[in-house]
């Protein structure tokens, strides 16, 4: 599957699969065969943290 480009769509897919599929993000990463260093930036870039607390990204 690949992941929306726009990063709002990118957030919302990323913590909904987080909710629904996976136990953080290292597993979603290794799922999905994304680099989670790249991810973070993208959404680091339109402000979001991921949160291993609540296991998503704010």
């Amino acid at each position: 599957m690949a992941l929306p480009k726009d990063p709002y769509m990118l957030l919302s897919v990323v913590n909904t699969k987080l909710r629904d599929d996976y136990t953080d993000l290292d597993d979603l990463c290794a799922s999905l065969d994304e680099d989670r260093i790249q991810l973070e930036s993208k959404l680091k870039e339109a402000g979001f943290t991921y949160n291993t607390t609540t296991n998503q990204f704010v």
